[in-house]
């Protein structure tokens, strides 16, 4: 097996700061570490780098000019003549991070992730270019916005990023350099606790999202929540998939997403796309609708319902 590489991944638009933030990581003698770092700058803003005054040494600063050149064989070819012991990359705010991971030499293991916005024009880019601002904060573990001011409402970048992903940390990088890490709690719009969970039509993307990342909190809970049902000879007999569309960034991201619901014998001539709410007890076992372990909900009680008002559940 070739020796792991540590990856540190800044992502953001242009002008977002990623630069700044770089050049001040490689200028803190704490960060020499007596290895060889290669620095990979996938876009050039009006901000340049300064080698002279890193005090990490053996710094190689390459530049992809296109994002042609992202690709394995190329970045595979940098990594034989540099010879890295680490890679810090600033990505290119406009290239999607899928090509990255895609072009990523197998010996590279992506050890952090940071996303920098401009305060100032982020809400802006959010409502214009949705897909890129979701692709950056998918996957990292902080959000920093730069440039930051008083006037600001907090909660609007909040609502934002956690919209998104409720993992990464988020800084709010005021001018004059104080940075103030965000405390907002991010309570579930729903009861956990309940003696019976009931999901609301406008709370099923947070619903689903929450059974995915913490799915072992509902075990042995009731829930209750309206869905669309779903059948395939993939199904087993006397099971049903109920869920809803959800939109996570933007319209060509809209899927079907939904859970295995066991009808014990409840409710018969299920057709798909027949709206149902169920009232069922959650369990954490294998189903062949997820052809693994997963959440399965045993019902108590199912009744047909109407759609519900919004027919695409989204987190917004």
């Amino acid at each position: 097996m070739p020796q792991e590489i540590s990856v540190y991944l800044f992502l953001g638009f242009l002008d977002s700061g990623k630069t700044k933030f770089i050049q001040e990581t490689l200028e803190d003698s704490r960060m020499e570490d007596g290895g060889k770092t290669m620095l990979l700058v996938c876009e050039e803003g009006e901000e340049e780098y300064s080698p002279e005054n890193f005090a990490v040494k053996n710094v190689s600063v390459v530049t992809l000019e296109s994002v042609e050149e992202l690709n394995a064989e190329n970045l595979e070819n940098l990594t034989r003549k540099h010879k890295p012991t680490r890679i810090v990359v600033e990505y290119n705010g406009t290239w999607m991070l899928q090509q990255f991971f895609d072009a990523m030499p197998e010996s590279w293991v992506i050890n952090q992730m940071m996303t920098f916005f401009d305060a100032n024009t982020f809400l802006n880019y959010n409502q214009n270019m949705r897909q890129l601002v979701f692709d950056k904060i998918q996957m990292t573990q902080m959000v920093v916005f730069n440039r930051f001011k008083g006037g600001f409402d907090k909660m609007e970048y909040h609502k934002v990023v956690r919209g998104i992903s409720r993992r990464p940390d988020i800084v709010y990088d005021y001018l004059g350099g104080k940075p103030e890490f965000d405390e907002i709690e991010d309570p579930l719009p729903f009861d956990v606790n309940a003696p019976v969970v009931e999901i609301e039509d406008r709370d099923f993307a947070w619903f689903y999202r929450d059974m995915a990342e913490n799915g072992e909190n509902y075990v042995g809970k009731t829930v209750k929540f309206k869905g669309m049902a779903a059948l395939s000879k993939k199904v087993p007999a006397g099971c049903i998939v109920l869920g809803r569309h959800i939109m996570t960034c933007c319209e060509a991201d809209i899927s079907y997403d939904g859970f295995a619901v066991k009808t014990n014998g409840l409710i018969s001539d299920v057709k798909t796309c027949d709206w149902l709410t169920v009232t069922a007890e959650v369990a954490y076992e294998y189903n062949a609708v997820y052809r693994s372990r997963g959440p399965v909900f045993k019902a108590k009680k199912i009744e047909r319902s109407s759609p519900p008002e919004e027919s695409v559940a989204t987190y917004y």
